[in-house]
């Protein structure tokens, strides 16, 4: 760990943007519970954490839904806006959409707002009802949506089908059990048993509950497979400046972003055991100046656990090839030398589409921020490493988070 960095690190320049809040409701099947409901409360929650109330948003920005067109339609037409209260005031409101890399592009796209002083105070705002949604038109959704019509359809592949051949190439490429792969989901539910909010809180799992489960699509397992679920999150991003006006201690800062959009077809992905994970952290890193054993913490996408084991052979936290038996060693655990998906990840805490990133950078906000809940707080938090990645895994994208001082 850099400890000089801690003892160091302050506020960068005035319209530098800063995380100041975030909110989260329960994650699970909640189908009394409606979609402008959930996105009303957690705007509000996010608020309230940042110390501010709807007036002060000037931008908002929406994370996309795919259980409906139609709510889909009031997100686009503005309608946060009004439900809000500050039609009038509000400069902008708009959607980002990459799939599961969303967040992480619209942290950019706030960033870049901000920075260049067209917006003051971002709220970023995404409801999902995977789980309330109608079970036949969620299942042909995620048959066609993403998958190449000309190419891969006609073969009959879909999503749970691309996670067993990306899961299938993995294990061959680095020699991983089945065991190992299936560690990293119980690594994900012992921290989904610690958030209250996460689908399957209070539901431990083992390895051999894994491996004893249906299996879906060889190799994958029922229990490898991520639950559709309800589920809605946001964020506040301000300027440093204004942060500090508001007597904000601590905040937090983007310290480096890196991206690599390697295929759209799975078929043409150079190696699905690898994905854009390497050239997206050669970024990073160079744009931060640290690297991974500089990290506090990883919030990893994690749909299926060959996509969060190869990241971590890509990004340096395991060598290559070793990221399932980094798990299996407990490296991820609470208590483990890089606490990993501290909210149970998509696979425990709930798959809520395209916001599965966006709960990830939202708990790892949240822990350096250190306002996460006790039993799951990571002591001193400084740093934490943030993945992304949409459609059939056609991007790998990261943010390089650290907690900064306002004092100075």
């Amino acid at each position: 760990m850099a400890e000089n960095w801690k003892l160091h690190v302050g506020a960068g320049a005035a319209n530098d943007p800063v995380f100041v809040g975030v909110g989260e409701i329960p994650t699970g099947k909640f189908p009394e519970r409606g979609f402008i409901q959930a996105l009303t409360k957690v705007a509000l929650l996010a608020l309230k954490d940042a110390d501010m109330v709807p007036r002060d948003i000037d931008t908002i920005m929406l994370i996309p839904n795919l259980h409906s067109a139609a709510d889909q339609a009031d997100l686009v037409f503005s309608r946060m806006v009004e439900e809000l209260g500050i039609h009038g005031s509000c400069k902008a409101s708009y959607m980002v959409h990459s799939g599961g890399s969303t967040s992480d592009n619209a942290v950019r796209a706030a960033h870049g707002l901000i920075t260049a002083g067209h917006a003051q105070n971002v709220l970023v705002l995404q409801c999902e009802r995977w789980g309330s949604a109608d079970l036949n038109e969620m299942i042909t959704m995620l048959s066609k949506n993403g998958i190449p019509g000309e190419w891969e359809l006609p073969t009959g592949i879909q999503f749970n089908a691309i996670g067993a051949m990306i899961t299938r190439r993995y294990m061959h490429a680095s020699g991983s059990s089945a065991a190992e792969m299936a560690s990293i989901c119980v690594t994900l539910r012992n921290w989904a048993n610690l958030n209250e909010n996460a689908m399957f809180y209070t539901k431990p799992l083992t390895v051999e509950q894994i491996l004893a489960s249906r299996m879906v699509a060889d190799p994958l397992h029922s229990y490898e497979c991520p639950p559709m679920a309800d589920g809605a999150c946001a964020f506040v991003i301000t300027s440093t400046e204004n942060a500090k006006k508001r007597g904000q201690s601590h905040a937090v800062r983007v310290a480096g972003s890196g991206g690599c959009v390697s295929h759209y077809c799975l078929s043409q992905e150079a190696d699905q055991a690898v994905l854009g994970w390497p050239v997206a952290a050669e970024r990073a890193w160079a744009q931060s100046g640290w690297g991974p054993g500089d990290a506090d913490i990883g919030q990893i996408y994690d749909s299926y656990a060959a996509v969060t084991a190869s990241a971590l052979g890509g990004m340096g936290i395991a060598e290559k090839g070793e990221g399932a038996r980094w798990f299996a060693a407990g490296h991820g655990d609470p208590g483990g030398k890089l606490p990993m998906n501290t909210n149970g990840g998509l696979l425990s805490a709930g798959h809520t589409g395209v916001g599965g990133g966006t709960a990830l950078l939202v708990e790892g906000i949240r822990q350096l921020l250190h306002r996460a809940p006790s039993k799951r707080q990571v002591a001193d938090c400084q740093r934490a490493i943030i993945g992304g990645s949409g459609g059939s895994y056609m991007d790998a994208q990261i943010l390089l988070l650290e907690r900064t001082s306002l004092g100075a």
